[in-house]
């Protein structure tokens, strides 16, 4: 453990509330710690006591717990107080600290040295703020799973078997004048084919985890009076848009959020896309296309009973996904059909098949696990994948000496993930949005 300054921050969110915590890390704590209370406190053992200015008078009362090194957060010997909840205590107690030695911590400076003294990874350490900063259920349980070590633990089993690999093809390199032939006497092509295979299935695990992460912008469009707004309704289980059968009702945008298998999703209505109307609908016309053209996802919503064209609004077929509305007029069977789901707004056919659809393209679908990855992680497994097809060709063709340097290339963007080849600038910028006092 490398010795560094003792750091102090409030560890709670400010304001007023039950209890307050102010937690410190550093080295030799002990001192401090009796300074505050007037003892040292058992390790890792709740005490009541007074926690004292310098001239011996009660700031306040509350449980001191002390940790010391390395079995602690941090790694270094780490104190909390435990105190009554108001900004004032909190004050009064932050600055005795600094008074003992402290200063204030930066943005995820207790997590950062968690990760220097080699208590988590870089991947934990990220999990930490995507855990806090959870909008569902199942992104918390997401980002729990990647704190508990699963989603290195899988970075680290393709790991060791790239390494496997090249010490195997850097020894026949070595043998080179040998008469075996290594690469033709083995199965490396098939082992690196099983490390592509591995990486693809933690890419779309991890993809799953980026949209419940980041959510999906979600813009229902179309014509008008094709039931666009009932459609927001359906969704959200309650009545939050006007419905009337007068064409162009809906006149700007309208957003809400819900949560959809677990992504978050910010669902907008618009105004009925046509040329002409009054200058207000047009106003609404052009937000509509304006809220189209930056969507995740965008709903485009026929009427079932009227020949219609999706293709009309111009937005790739990755980004739509076409709803063919009021089924019931037509007698069509309700759920997916095509690259489309029919549905009835008015009686909610079809709209559970909608939802499993928006969850599918979202990357979320029901009972499939999924690792709360940043867009850092899925990029540098996207190059390892690159690099491991290379590899696996240059084996195939019997260049055993560009195979290894290809994944030594794939070994680099694995350890860029956990932080075995992290570099300070990263470092700086993940832990710049962590919370003060984590």
């Amino acid at each position: 453990m490398v010795r560094r300054e003792t750091i102090a921050a409030v560890a709670t969110p400010p304001g007023r509330g039950g209890i307050g915590v102010v937690r410190m890390s550093g080295s030799d704590l002990a001192d401090v710690a009796e300074q505050f209370v007037g003892r040292v406190p058992v390790a890792r053992e709740a005490l009541l006591a007074d926690f004292l200015d310098a001239d011996g008078g009660a700031i306040d009362q509350g449980l001191v717990l002390f940790f010391p090194a390395p079995h602690s957060l941090t790694g270094e010997d780490v104190i909390e107080l435990q105190g009554h909840g108001g900004p004032v205590v909190m004050d009064r107690l932050l600055n005795r600290a600094c008074e003992l030695g402290a200063r204030i911590a930066r943005p995820g400076e207790f997590t950062e040295r968690a990760f220097l003294n080699d208590k988590i990874d870089l991947a934990q350490a990220e999990a930490v703020a995507d855990l806090i900063d959870s909008a569902s259920k199942r992104a918390a349980q997401s980002a729990m799973r990647s704190l508990g070590g699963e989603f290195s633990g899988r970075v680290a089993e393709i790991d060791r078997a790239v390494l496997d690999l090249r010490v195997y093809l850097e020894a026949a390199i070595d043998f080179a004048e040998e008469e075996i032939d290594f690469l033709a006497e083995s199965d490396v092509v098939e082992r690196l084919a099983g490390v592509e295979t591995a990486i693809d299935r933690l890419l779309a695990e991890s993809a799953r985890g980026e949209a419940l992460r980041q959510g999906l912008d979600v813009v229902i469009a179309g014509p008008p009076n094709v039931g666009k707004s009932s459609l927001l309704n359906r969704l959200l289980a309650e009545n939050r848009a006007i419905v009337t059968d007068i064409p162009g009702t809906t006149r700007d945008l309208l957003s809400a959020d819900l949560e959809i298998e677990g992504v978050p999703i910010r669902l907008t209505d618009t105004a009925g896309m046509r040329v002409g109307g009054d200058p207000v609908e047009t106003i609404g016309v052009d937000r509509a296309r304006s809220a189209v053209a930056r969507a995740d996802l965008v709903l485009v919503v026929e009427d079932a009973s009227v020949d219609g064209d999706a293709s009309a609004l111009d937005i790739p077929a990755g980004r739509r996904l076409v709803v063919r509305n009021k089924i019931d007029l037509t007698g069509g069977s309700p759920g997916r059909s095509g690259e489309g789901v029919n549905i009835c707004a008015l009686n909610g056919d079809g709209v559970d098949a909608l939802r499993l659809a928006i969850a599918e393209i979202a990357g979320a679908a029901p009972g499939e696990g999924a690792y709360l990855a940043r867009k850092r992680h899925i990029e540098a497994l996207t190059a390892a994948r690159r690099y491991t097809a290379v590899a696996r060709t240059r084996a195939g063709e019997g260049f055993g000496d560009l195979a290894a340097e290809e994944l030594r290339q794939v070994q680099d963007r694995l350890g860029a993930i956990v932080g075995a080849t992290s570099v300070d600038d990263l470092l700086g910028e993940i832990f710049a949005s962590f919370c003060v006092g984590k």
